[in-house]
């Protein structure tokens, strides 16, 4: 595993910012990180890329464990945190150049013009940090966590500030990059959870709550697997109701149905089998999920 957390805990006098976190992230996948404020994600996330300790557990970052090797984590981890500190005096050319030679990267000139073209900022790179809007000092910020080409990249909040445009370029990077890396990526924009991730960790005060991918998570929520159908002739009610797992069969109208089943059964293969043998001809055939943010809702509410 490239991130792996076992225990992990970290508390302030009397309060549990996180609570015996447990989880893992592999290579090759976008891991949400979801909670609302106050969750522990952002103090997760500044224990496993070493900016503070914790308090006991474990984390490590691709075998090298945070409390006993922490520079070897830190070459490892490529880090965007949630207010993005940036030198705001320097030209973007010239910050990329010094975080460049803060890791000793030998071809600074080329690694440098690939994250600009990478990132998008290849018209504002001759300005002064300060001077640029909040969608592209999140791209700096991005660059600059990327420069050294690191295995692990744990993005907080990546996208704030970024117009629909610039959303939709960098919500495609992070996914492309998932392909090869290991993405811990946290939000509070349930579209992005969809849009990007491949699995989602979501915790509570400082508790996990669940740890799924998405869809897994948007079906257990309900209760039950639902699937909706629709026929172009009707079909016979007692019939639909002997499926194989149907609990409850419901008409709505223009020939539709609405399936209830056990919830870990899909029921939508015996439901074709079943058309076919009825000589009915499905239009529209689904399994009816519950959205990320109802899922959301729902874990964190208590």
């Amino acid at each position: 595993m490239s991130v792996k957390v076992s225990g992990l805990t970290k508390i302030y006098g009397s309060q549990r910012a996180v609570d015996a976190l447990s989880f893992e992230a592999k290579k090759g996948e976008v891991l949400g990180f979801l909670g609302p404020n106050g969750a522990g994600k952002t103090t997760t996330m500044k224990m496993i890329s070493c900016f503070i300790p914790q308090t006991s557990g474990k984390a490590s970052v691709c075998g090298f464990e945070t409390d006993i090797e922490p520079m070897e984590v830190r070459k490892k981890i490529g880090y965007l945190p949630e207010h993005n500190p940036l030198y705001k005096e320097m030209y973007i050319k010239e910050y990329l150049h010094f975080i460049a030679g803060v890791h000793g990267i030998s071809n600074k000139k080329q690694r440098v013009d690939e994250m600009i073209e990478m990132t998008g900022l290849e018209r504002e790179q001759n300005k002064q940090i300060g001077q640029i809007s909040k969608g592209y000092k999140q791209r700096v910020g991005l660059a600059q966590a990327m420069i050294h080409n690191p295995e692990v990249l744990i993005l907080d909040e990546p996208t704030s500030g970024l117009d629909p445009n610039q959303l939709a370029e960098i919500r495609s990077l992070i996914k492309q990059l998932g392909k090869e890396k290991t993405v811990i990526f946290s939000t509070h924009i349930m579209q992005e959870v969809q849009a990007v991730c491949d699995r989602v960790v979501i915790i509570n005060r400082g508790q996990l709550v669940a740890n799924d991918n998405i869809s897994t998570l948007q079906i257990k929520s309900r209760g039950e697997s639902i699937v909706a159908v629709q026929f172009l002739e009707k079909a016979d009610k007692a019939k639909l109701a002997k499926i194989k797992d149907v609990i409850s069969v419901n008409a709505l109208e223009h020939n539709q149905w609405q399936l209830s089943a056990k919830l870990n059964a899909d029921i939508r293969p015996d439901l074709f089998r079943f058309a076919v043998d009825q000589k009915l001809t499905i239009i529209e055939l689904r399994q009816e999920l519950s959205s990320v943010e109802d899922v959301f809702q729902q874990l964190t509410a208590k």
